[in-house]
């Protein structure tokens, strides 16, 4: 019988109630479905009273939800800026500066009361643009400074223009900040980032949406039904018409470098999401795994926090659950775990298993074949079926 959660014995009592239904599966509608969703709301609830209750000492607010979430010190990083900085932060070494409390309270719930206390004047400043840092070579040869430059000796002032260009969005929202989140084992240059969103904002502003987003529009059954657009020669192209018919403007735009991107899922307009695509691999399986990635982040994140996710899709990022999340529903939705198992193709390294598997999931066989190369970490396997050399063509994109 499901009661309200006042000690933490009830508390444990419940989640051992939810754990027990998660691993039952039950279907949606069923008395233990409900069961579920109504546990899982009594327990978020008791912990957010607890969390309010702990507002003199933000540090005890912190601990209290990494105990409760089952977090480290590494997932802090994305709110508080870095492993030393979440250190010191954790050990009353340094304090919580503005941005940080906003992205902690954005990000994991925490009431901004507990948050709040004296502060360092210092450690509130605002952050500082040092317009020098801006890769503004690379910048202009693209040509998103031409119409902001007016002579050749002012690069600094054309850069200001074309963040100002923004408006109303600061371009303090498209600098690195806490509730950014990088998954990329390479240090990313922040300016050449916040000047790759800040053209890839613009673009989508001008994209004539032909639908409005709807917030839980997008999930595992939107995302599959959209892989069902792969076995079509312009099949990237059709789903990213589609996304826009649902109110989701999709960008593609070369990354600029030192910041290895493939794709980003942006969250600055609060009336949408963006996706960003770099095409960094001209390959049918990147395009739709990036694609899908990305989507898995609107799907699980839109109102989590989090204003941008860049992502390096080279990287296997295990201890992040943010991004083990967008595997695993990304990669579910391309090729779901049980078809998967059953597969010779998840044994077998042949055209034939390929084929076949991609035939019964109605989906190209370029998917199969970059999970077969990604589960057995061989990237010479099945060259001939991945798709080289067929995406960038399709989006006019220069090699």
């Amino acid at each position: 019988m499901v009661k309200v959660i006042k000690t933490d014995e009830d508390l444990n009592n419940a989640m051992a109630e939810i754990e027990r239904l998660i691993e039952l599966d039950p279907d949606p509608g069923t008395s233990e479905a409900e069961e579920l969703e109504l546990l899982t709301i009594l327990v978020q609830d008791y912990e957010q009273k607890k969390v309010q209750n702990l507002q003199t000492d933000p540090v005890e607010a912190i601990l209290f939800r990494m105990e409760q979430q089952n977090l480290s010190q590494r997932d802090l990083i994305p709110f508080i800026g870095s492993r030393s900085k979440v250190s010191e932060v954790l050990s009353r070494k340094r304090p919580l500066t503005l941005s940080m409390m906003r992205a902690l309270h954005n990000g994991l719930g925490i009431p901004a009361k507990s948050l709040l206390q004296e502060q360092d004047p210092l450690a509130l400043q605002d952050y500082k643009v040092e317009w020098e840092k801006f890769p503004a070579k690379d910048i202009a040869e693209r040509g998103w400074l031409s119409s902001y430059l007016k002579s050749t000796d002012d690069m600094t002032e054309a850069l200001r223009r074309f963040f100002d260009d923004l408006k109303p969005i600061p371009i303090i929202d498209v600098m690195y900040r806490q509730s950014n989140h990088i998954r990329s084992a390479r240090s990313m240059d922040q300016y050449a980032l916040a000047a790759w969103t800040a053209q890839v904002v613009k673009t989508a502003k001008k994209v004539n949406l032909k639908g409005k987003y709807k917030k839980g529009k997008i999930d595992a059954d939107f995302m599959r039904g959209l892989v069902r657009l792969s076995v079509f020669d312009k099949g990237p192209l059709l789903a990213c018409e589609y996304l826009n018919e649902q109110g989701i403007p999709v960008v593609i735009e070369r990354h600029l470098p030192n910041t290895y991107l493939d794709g980003s899922a942006i969250f600055i307009d609060p009336e949408y999401p963006i996706i960003a695509l770099t095409l960094r691999y001209d390959r049918i399986d990147n395009f739709w795994f990036t694609l899908m990635h990305e989507l898995a982040h609107v799907c699980l994140h839109f109102d989590a926090g989090v204003r941008q996710f860049y992502d390096d899709l080279d990287v296997e990022d295990q201890d992040d659950l943010r991004e083990n999340e967008a595997d695993a529903l990304a990669g579910n939705v391309l090729i779901p775990e049980v078809e998967w198992r059953k597969s010779p193709a998840s044994k077998v390294k042949s055209p034939e298993a390929v084929l076949n598997l991609a035939n019964k999931l109605a989906i190209h066989p370029a998917i199969v074949a970059g999970r077969i190369r990604h589960q057995f970490k061989e990237y010479r396997l099945l060259s001939n079926l991945i798709g080289h050399r067929k995406i960038r063509s399709l989006f006019g994109v220069e090699e």
